[in-house]
């Protein structure tokens, strides 16, 4: 079974990556380059529904995502 989960990466401005999966609570990860974080997020979301498969629990499908316009 093949899931597309919409992620974010993000650099930090101490150096190095931060990826997520907003579908999937808590699935963070850092990486010292973008190659790595997203490697570390594809190990992540795998372990993820792997969990959730061994508690019968359901994957989650990907979020819906809206965008929003505020005036600073």
């Amino acid at each position: 079974m093949r899931i597309k989960y919409r992620i974010f990466t993000e650099k930090e401005a101490d150096g190095g990556y931060h990826a997520w999966c907003p579908a999937l609570p808590g699935c963070h990860v850092q990486g010292e380059t973008k190659k790595e974080a997203l490697n570390n997020l594809q190990d992540a979301i795998k372990l993820y529904i792997e969990s959730l498969k061994d508690h019968g629990e359901p994957i989650p499908q990907d979020v819906e995502e809206d965008n929003i316009e505020v005036e600073v």
